[in-house]
This record gives C-alpha cells, structure tokens and sequence, in this order.
C-alpha cells in the first residue's frame, strides 16, 4: 500500500458557511492585503465566479464577531487509511467586542475502505469577561490500524495489524491569571475496547502483548494545565507564542486500569521576516514524557497520535511509539497568489523515541516535505492544508488538514 503512487482528490463542492440561515458568510467588508491593497479571495468566491451563485448571503449580524462557519466534503488517500471519504467542518467567531483571540470549534467525521470511521471534535474557546479559556478533545474511532513496536529501530516490516474502538474525552478549564497566562484543571479519559491484534510480519507482538493487556484498556485522570497563549487566531496563527504544561494523573479510583503519571511540555513560536510580509517562519516542540507507572501500549506516547494527529508528517500514525517522546518542527509559509487564494509551505522535523527519561538519545529520525494551502475561509483566515511528507526507511505520504498543522 505504502508503495502506490498516492492521489488525492480534494473537493466536491465547498458547502456553506452559517449565519441565521445556511449562508457562505456574513456580509463584511472585502478583506483586503495591507501591503498590496488587492481584494483577498477565497474558495466561495472562486465557486461564485465560476457558477454565478450568490453564495454570500447578507447578514443580520454586522459587528463582523462571527460565527463563521466552514463546511466541505471531501476525498482523499492517506497512509494510513487508503481512500477516505470525509466531512470536515470549522467554526470560528469572537466573544468579546475588542476582537482580542478567535475561539474555534472543529468537528470532523471520516469513512475509509479499510473500514475505518471516526469522528472527531474539538473546541478551543474564550470567554473574555469572565477571563476563562475551555479546551476539549472528544472523539470515538472504530479505527483498524498498525504499529510497528517501541522505539526507532523497528523498520516498516514489523508491523502488527490492531482492530480496535475507541473513545476519548478530554475537557480542561482555565482560569487567566495574567495577560495570556493560564492556569487550569481537566479531565482525561482514554478508553478502548474490542483490542485485537494480528501480527503481520516482525516481532512488534511481542511489544504489544507486554503493555496491551486483554482486550481493553482504560486509563482515567485529573490534568493541571499552565498555558501562555498570545495568538490571536489558533487555526491560521499570524504572530505570537504558545506555551503549555500539561500534568496527567491516572489513577484506579478514577477507573484507571494502573496508577500512572506523564508530562507534557509543547511550545509554538511564529515569526514574520518582516511587518508587511504575508509569509511566516513557525516552530514547534512536542514533548511527551512517562514520569511514573506504565500506560497501556495504545495510549503510549506516539508519532500521530497527539491532540490534533498532527505530529510526524512524513510517517504513517503510529510508527514510533514508547515511553519518552521528544518531537521538534519547523515551517516556512509563504504567499502563491497575491490574492491570498494559494499559498505553499516547506516544512522538516526530527522525533526520538527514549525508554527512561535518564536514556540517552540513540537514534533521531527526521522527516520533511512540502504543501499547498488553499484559502477556504478569507474572514476567519481558514486554510485547506495539503502536505507530502518524507521520512527515512521509505516511508512518505500525503497529510490533509483543516487549519494549518500547527
């Protein structure tokens, strides 16, 4: 599979956008680039171009807060999914009257030949007055999958087929103590069941039947978050930082199946060369580390299978996993269009796998490629992101995003 050429075909029909009735979107003033004054463009506007519709509708709501509601179906090949059929929305709207940060709601659902389907849910919203930020998580997958065991010495050969469901929750409030600074409490919960494996070919069993007890596991925490955030937009951000520590305490009176502890420590930083620029200079760290105890093997630490999948472009989700992970990331973004409509991006990154936190790094394993960003959204600044990624051993694929990866 890993070895086909990969299509991918992107876009039915962009569907609409909401406000009172089902509309494209509110009726705002054109958006406008600073530096060049040409009228910003985006996928509606090409579709009422194209076929003459009136797909922007006017608005009773003109204080231009949102909501401005993003929906598309589309078609695709991924790694890990073979061809997959999906619906993917984003909701993007201001609480406050300053226009201060962006709150985004995203929900996604998806269907793959391989029988897969998933859904997925997540929320990132402000409440300025009351200085209050909700962060959730929720998704449920019947998701037949591969993973290849602990570490990164495994090679694409030892591979291990798990069928299984899924289900997770996590919700965290936070509480601004300072300009940008947070602080909260959440809850996690990882729950699987139906857990079956299959070897295929190489020892990644072995691995799995170590950690992977049964047919289910459960791990059930308390999390205390810290969060700087001075972004303004998290789907497209244009400037700022993001800082967040997150500590995770799974515990058997909260139904855990073991008492186990993990960090972890993310920041993202975006620079522009210059004020007039529309191009962006971004980094990323992930790290994911097991303070104490021994999560189950699926909710271990792994390439893919962060808060928003976005990690290890490059490598199919699921190919390095273990205790200790430690992933960086950059990406250049720059204009193709003048109008905004296109835009590209190179990225490259580096991730390793560590047994102990006291081990030392033995093996870095990078990747790179390259995207294409097309503008579904001009007001909430709404990318179509469309990546080929690179990795070492033969591995490459295609990655498909609503928002910028990171």
């Amino acid at each position: 599979m890993y070895n086909n050429r990969i299509l991918f075909v992107i876009g039915f029909i962009l569907l609409s956008f909401l406000s009172g009735n089902l509309v494209i979107a509110q009726s705002l003033p054109a958006a406008k680039n600073d530096s060049t004054q040409v009228e910003q463009k985006d996928l509606v506007d090409v579709l009422q171009d194209g076929l003459k519709l009136n797909l922007r509708a006017n608005s009773t709501i003109q204080n231009g807060n949102g909501p401005y509601f993003s929906m598309m179906p589309v078609v695709g090949y991924s790694m890990q999914s073979g061809l997959t059929g999906a619906l993917v929305t984003n909701t993007s709207f201001y609480t406050d009257k300053n226009k201060t940060r962006f709150s985004n709601l995203l929900a996604n659902a998806y269907y793959s030949q391989f029988h897969q389907y998933w859904f997925i849910a997540n929320s990132n919203v402000f409440l300025e007055k009351q200085k209050l930020h909700f962060i959730g998580d929720t998704r449920f997958y019947k998701f037949p999958t591969q993973t290849y065991g602990l570490g990164t010495s495994t090679t694409l050969e030892d591979i291990l087929h798990v069928d299984f469901l899924y289900l997770r929750l996590y919700q965290s409030v936070f509480r601004e103590i300072r300009k940008n600074l947070f602080a909260g409490i959440g809850y996690n919960l990882d729950y699987h069941w139906k857990i079956v494996p299959e070897q295929i070919a190489g020892n990644a069993l072995n691995d799995f039947n170590t950690f992977q007890n049964g047919n289910r596991s459960t791990s059930s925490g308390i999390t205390l978050n810290l969060l700087f955030d001075s972004r303004k937009n998290a789907v497209n951000p244009e400037a700022g930082t993001l800082g967040n520590i997150q500590y995770r305490s799974n515990l058997k009176m909260l139904g855990s199946d073991s008492n186990w502890q993990s960090l972890i420590v993310e920041a993202r930083h975006y620079i522009k060369p210059s004020a007039a620029s529309r191009n962006l200079l971004a980094f990323w760290t992930y790290t994911n580390l097991t303070l104490k105890g021994t999560p189950p093997y699926l909710d271990m630490p792994s390439i893919g299978w962060d808060n928003y999948s976005n990690t290890g472009r490059g490598y199919i989700p699921g190919r390095f996993t273990g205790r200790n992970l430690i992933y960086l990331e950059s990406e250049y973004r720059f204009g193709l269009t003048r109008n905004g409509l296109l835009g590209g991006v190179v990225f490259g990154n580096a991730e390793t796998i560590m047994p102990n936190l006291s081990s030392p790094v033995k093996k870095i394993m990078p990747g790179t490629g390259l995207g294409l960003r097309i503008k579904m959204n001009k007001y909430s600044n709404t990318n179509i992101a469309i990546d080929y990624g690179f990795g070492i051993g033969g591995s490459h694929g295609l990655f498909f995003n609503l928002g910028e990866v990171f």
